[in-house]
């Protein structure tokens, strides 16, 4: 699949020094840094739905609790 993105000269520039400078192409650059930020907010988001259902039942195991319970 290709993808044409509109950029500016200097965000053109910055972007090919980053990528020489990483010695990666620029599609690795743009495919990685796109994957990071996708993979960030949905990190985030699995985050916010743990963190809500520990605070409706903030019980919590010791690791020994664990370890028994899954007869360990």
């Amino acid at each position: 699949m290709t993808i044409s993105v509109r950029l500016s000269e200097e965000d053109t520039n910055i972007i090919k020094a980053y990528a020489a400078m990483n010695n990666i192409s620029l599609s690795d650059l743009i495919r990685n840094a796109i994957m990071e930020k996708i993979e960030n907010e949905y990190d985030l988001e699995c985050y916010e739905k743990a963190i809500k259902k520990y605070k409706a039942n903030p019980k919590t195991y010791s690791m020994g609790e664990v370890k028994k319970e899954l007869g360990l």
